[in-house]
């Protein structure tokens, strides 16, 4: 028969095991509550560096501003984005209705659009470019609940790319949407090459073509191979194909 402990040995136990239990329960309490204080950093390397952030004041310069114009006479180094044509989009300040130099509009060039559309924009605008991707769709079913919003969600219903409006866009303006944005559109100049930019935009002017073409843009030696009643009719050669 094994004698039982002491009772103080117990007593003892149970108390050493609160003990032990003390720091895990503060430290998932310091983790889990927000403190508005600075927490506590042995090493400060860059969290704390002193610098002006933006629009902030400088005491420093006489007009008290931290921002500062660019140095008249400086020449940048390395790639210079006075081409505004080609980091822009513009031409004589109007928007360009032509790829820039060096950029040809081949096959090889519309496949790359193609490419990046489908992976960038086909989401929200649809491969086919007519505002139904996926996660718009599913936004608009989210914004529509009979009770509401479903948790606040707020959208803008993505723009058809087929919109008279949109038609009537440059390739110039387009590349600049695509690198910008526009309205609640972010713009993806920091995720896609300047050239991929480009063949986006072109893409899309493919795609507008595709549905808005007539038999007249057909060459003549083609025009076999369409539908007979497209043939016939002389008109809407995306009438069978969209």
């Amino acid at each position: 028969m094994i004698p039982k402990p002491p009772r103080w040995m117990l007593f003892t136990g149970v108390l050493a095991g609160l003990a032990l239990a003390i720091p895990p329960v503060v430290i998932a309490r310091v983790r889990s509550t927000p403190d508005p204080n600075r927490g506590v950093h042995i090493f400060f390397d860059m969290d704390f560096q002193p610098k002006f952030k933006t629009q902030a004041e400088n005491p420093l310069f006489a007009d008290g501003r931290a921002q500062r114009y660019e140095v008249l006479g400086t020449v940048a180094r390395g790639e210079t984005k006075v081409d505004a044509h080609r980091y822009e989009g513009v031409v004589d300040g109007k928007w360009a209705e032509t790829l820039p130099a060096g950029m040809e509009l081949t096959a090889e060039f519309l496949k790359r659009g193609e490419q990046r559309y489908n992976i960038y924009c086909s989401v929200c605008h649809g491969y086919a470019g007519f505002g139904d991707g996926a996660v718009n769709k599913r936004a608009m079913e989210l914004m529509s609940n009979t009770e509401g919003p479903v948790q606040g969600t707020a959208w803008v219903q993505a723009k058809s790319l087929h919109d008279p409006v949109v038609r009537e866009h440059t390739v110039g303006l387009l590349y600049n949407i695509v690198t910008n944005g526009v309205r609640n559109m972010a713009g993806y100049g920091a995720q896609i090459d300047l050239e991929d930019r480009w063949a986006i935009a072109a893409y899309v002017q493919a795609l507008q073509f595709s549905q808005n073409a007539t038999i007249q843009d057909v060459p003549p030696e083609k025009r076999d191979l369409l539908p007979k009643n497209v043939a016939q009719a002389g008109g809407d050669a995306t009438t069978e194909v969209k």
